[in-house]
This record gives structure tokens, C-alpha cells and sequence, in this order.
């Protein structure tokens, strides 16, 4: 027999993949015990309802197709839920090189157009930095990137 939490927990975690913290946040939220944590979470995972790497995997390919996040950011968004290293390196397995770069340039691209009317040129490339670090993207690829579209000029 199911208790009031297993059956509020089971429906959460069907409607979506959860990491651990998630769900151990979300038993406390609605009132479990250390002990009835630990155990339903366990259950979970046994019942295959609670699967970190599938959950690392799905973020990381929603967080990039959808948002389009860098690495970076997906990295500290898995990182702030307390997910396994391993796990982060099997989720960033999901995002496919090719994509990745076309996305980079695609967005870093986009805000250089956008900022074409910004007078100071340093103040120009500086906001772009600015954005794509702020979406995840590593420092030395935008750079690079900026170099690129500088010199199209």
C-alpha cells in the first residue's frame, strides 16, 4: 500500500525526469521524513522512475535545443542539483559538436547585427561577450568568434 507521499511522488516523477535533489526537495516540501526519503527514493530507482543520467541527458539536450545554452550553463544547472560528474559527462554527450558550433555562430552572429548601430566598437564587442557568456558559450571560442566577425567588417 502506497502512502500519501509515494502516491504524490510516483505522479511527479512520471510527469518528467527528476534528479535525485528534486525529488528528495520536493518530499520534504510536502512533509516526508529522513528516513521515508531515503526510502522512496530508493523504491524510485529500483522502479526505474528515477534515473539521473536520463535526467542529465534530457536536460542537457533541452536546455541546448530549446534555450540554446552553452555547455556552461547546462554544466551549472546540473551542477546546482547536485548531479553525479559522470552523469554530466554522459548528458553533455547528447549535444552534437557540429550543432553546437553552428549555434554559436548562429547566436553570436545575431547580436553582433543586432549591436551594428552601438558607436563604440569595444562597447559593440563587449556586449555581445557579455551575452553569449551569460548563455554558457566558453570564453575563447566567443572570442575567437568575435575576432571572425570584426575582421568581416
Amino acid at each position: 500500500m502506497y502512502s500519501e507521499y509515494q502516491t504524490a511522488i510516483y505522479r511527479y516523477c512520471n510527469y518528467q525526469p527528476r534528479c535525485h535533489q528534486e525529488v528528495r526537495n520536493k518530499l520534504y516540501e510536502i512533509g516526508a521524513t529522513t528516513p521515508e526519503v531515503e526510502e522512496i527514493i530508493s523504491e524510485l530507482i529500483s522502479d526505474k522512475l528515477l534515473n539521473e543520467e536520463a535526467y542529465a541527458r534530457a536536460i542537457a539536450r533541452g536546455r541546448f535545443r530549446i534555450k540554446q545554452w552553452g555547455k556552461k550553463k547546462i554544466i551549472q544547472h546540473l551542477k546546482q542539483n547536485k548531479v553525479s560528474d559522470y552523469c554530466i559527462k554522459k548528458g553533455l554527450s547528447e549535444i552534437d559538436p557540429e550543432e553546437y558550433e553552428r549555434t554559436l555562430v548562429r547566436l553570436t552572429t545575431r547580436k553582433w547585427e543586432e549591436l551594428k548601430k552601438e558607436r563604440s566598437p569595444i562597447a559593440r564587442k563587449s556586449k555581445v561577450y557579455r551575452y553569449m557568456l551569460q548563455k554558457g558559450y566558453e570564453s575563447d571560442l566567443v572570442q575567437d568568434l568575435i575576432k571572425a566577425l570584426e575582421k568581416k567588417k
